[in-house]
């Protein structure tokens, strides 16, 4: 099974559309999670349109409209793992025992927020993962998504996909 991960798209402030590299690796994926900060309801649209199965959250920035459509904690049981979505787990420090117990029965916990790529395993196996941003590289070099494969009750390939500049 086939996972893409994003968060944070922020549109249409932050860019106008989602990236060309992350448009096309929709058809491809067989679970999109989105972490919230969407802004605007035109994405989760397209994402609902676009994807076989869309997982997403709505997000500090995410108004009336998004709210009614998204939960602020999403959930589902994967491939045999059990997989969480949020938006905020706050500060960066102390962040994976925070997340651990409030989240003690997730095998994989997807957040967004800081725009900030992440990947760290909490004492007791919980793994965080947060995507960036495909449209908002915040103190980072690039716009960033993830794409990993679920096989056999394992998360592989773990990947964070850099984009490319924007001119």
């Amino acid at each position: 099974m086939r996972l893409l991960l994003m968060s944070d798209t922020h549109l249409p402030k932050r860019a106008k559309r989602l990236p060309d590299q992350l448009l096309a690796e929709l058809p491809h994926a067989d679970v999109v999670f989105h972490a919230g900060d969407w802004v605007d309801t035109a994405t989760l649209d397209l994402l609902e349109r676009r994807s076989r199965r869309l997982i997403g959250v709505y997000g500090n920035n995410d108004g009336p409209e998004l709210r009614a459509r998204l939960p602020e904690v999403a959930y589902a049981e994967l491939g045999g793992l059990r997989f969480g979505v949020v938006h905020e787990t706050g500060p960066a420090q102390g962040r994976e025992a925070r997340c651990a117990a409030r989240f003690p029965d997730l095998d994989v916990l997807v957040f967004g927020h800081s725009h900030i790529p992440w990947d760290t395993v909490a004492l007791g196996g919980l793994r965080l993962l947060n995507p960036g941003s495909p449209t908002d590289r915040r103190r980072r070099p690039h716009c960033t998504y993830l794409t990993a494969t679920l096989a056999d009750g394992a998360l592989t390939d773990v990947t964070l996909r850099l984009l490319p500049q924007r001119q």
